[in-house]
């Protein structure tokens, strides 16, 4: 196992780096500038603004300098936020993006894998379509339109109830403030694992070694937890390796329309104004971030499936 999580990273080196290279390069390739939104200034100005921020030089040269930058840490100064480097702004919005993707990957796993697995128990019953036209609506509606529904709903509607949040921003940092994002931002991932562990639940029970357990006299409950449940868990595990790592980057909409200073949003901030160190470090992050939950998804399988194994040959 050590062996292949070595040779894992040894692939994932390269492809981050493709990853970074790629979005250097079409971020230069867009139209535009981080400088074309700046009041009309003379020339020699913008001349030494260009300086100050290496865009002077060949593209290149700006490429073989950001990754030797990227290589020790450095993301670079932000051209939208002049007083914060990259780093510094990753640092302020990575706790509250973290935070509030992590309480929605629990929440969607504490509702979505039990939902799932009872749409499956009961397969072609009413809870089932019940649960089942549940999780389409949550795949249907986007966040953009939940959210503002939801404001409406617990901000507007119910003001002045002790049911009232708040309708954005962070605030204090309490609870009530969570509330409303880490839904909206849980209730998606809460419809796919609930669709997805019922249709993987329903084919482990079908599988030979179920009829099997079940033919033996095992009690109906045992067959389900210790041999189905750990065999339709891999399709699950699967779905929740990107998820992961989107979720603690953030949503650009969720953290956008709640005004929330997370990853997610400064993304979206640094993608208007052509903020090409805000946007390449967000993206290094996150394609980091992606492999690393595709590598544990890997790991995961083989304590899932005894049949995978990854000893070297």
């Amino acid at each position: 196992m050590l062996s292949y999580i070595v040779r894992r990273l040894l692939i994932a080196i390269p492809t981050f780096f493709v990853i970074v290279t790629a979005c250097f390069f079409l971020m230069r390739a867009a139209p535009g500038g981080p400088f074309d939104a700046e009041a009309p200034v003379p020339p020699e100005i913008l001349a030494n603004l260009r300086a100050a921020y290496n865009l002077d030089k060949p593209l290149v040269q700006q490429y073989a300098d950001y990754m030797v930058r990227m290589v020790q840490g450095d993301f670079g100064p932000s051209f939208k936020y002049k007083d914060f480097t990259v780093t510094e702004l990753i640092a302020q919005g990575a706790p509250i993006s973290a935070q509030n993707g992590l309480a929605a990957l629990i929440l969607a796993i504490m509702i979505g894998v039990p939902v799932g697995i009872m749409a499956a128990l009961n397969q072609n019953s009413r809870r089932d379509y019940t649960a089942m036209g549940f999780a389409m609506t949550g795949i249907a509606v986007p966040n953009f339109v939940m959210a503002p529904t939801l404001i409406l709903i617990f901000a507007i509607w119910l003001k002045d109830t002790p049911f009232q949040l708040p309708a954005g921003s962070l605030g204090d940092g309490g609870v009530k403030h969570r509330i409303l994002p880490v839904f909206t931002l849980s209730l998606v991932y809460i419809a796919y694992l609930a669709r997805i562990t019922r249709a993987s639940m329903i084919e482990a029970l079908r599988q030979n070694f179920v009829r099997t357990a079940r033919a033996k006299g095992l009690p109906y409950r045992s067959v389900v937890v210790r041999h189905a449940l750990k065999n339709a868990m891999i399709p699950v595990v699967t779905f929740l390796g990107p998820a992961t790592a989107f979720l603690l980057t953030g949503s650009m909409v969720v953290e956008t329309i709640y005004a929330l200073p997370g990853i997610g949003r400064y993304f979206v901030q640094g993608a208007l104004n052509r903020d090409y160190t805000l946007v390449m470090g967000v993206t290094a992050l996150s394609a980091a971030l992606i492999l690393i939950m595709n590598l544990v998804v890997d790991v995961a399988y083989a304590y899932l499936d005894p049949r995978v194994r990854y000893d070297q040959r």
